[in-house]
């Protein structure tokens, strides 16, 4: 069974930085790609960040482009979010996401989920 633990979030001002960690256990860590979502209050989940098994692929949502960065650690089965120049529409819960196979393409499912590490963005 897959477990995803989010860790890393907290209180930040606007401008600032944090890194979230979801360490995962239960699979092969490496053949699953990997995503980060996020859930404001009142609003739809929504996709954030994706990474590839072997971490040669990214992608981003174009609302954090050029801010967020997506990486993974495969030994330590670990993936992380570092989240720079935050911003009050940044505030939400932030949840780990993993999918079937190594290979991530737009749209793909993510079939298990962490319980969400909560964000704000104070202005």
């Amino acid at each position: 069974q897959v477990q995803l633990v989010e860790s890393g979030g907290g209180l930040v001002q606007a401008g600032g930085s944090l890194r979230l960690s979801c360490a995962a256990s239960g699979r092969t860590f490496s053949m699953h790609y990997m995503g980060w979502f996020r859930q404001a209050p009142g609003k739809e989940r929504e996709f954030v960040a994706a990474i590839s098994g072997s971490g040669s692929g990214t992608y981003y949502a174009d609302s954090v482009k050029g801010r967020f960065t997506i990486s993974r650690d495969n030994a330590k089965n670990t993936v992380y979010l570092q989240m720079n120049s935050l911003k009050p529409e940044d505030t939400a819960v932030y949840l780990c996401a993993m999918g079937e196979s190594r290979w991530y393409s737009p749209g793909a499912d993510f079939n298990s989920w962490g319980q969400g590490t909560q964000v704000t963005v104070s202005s």
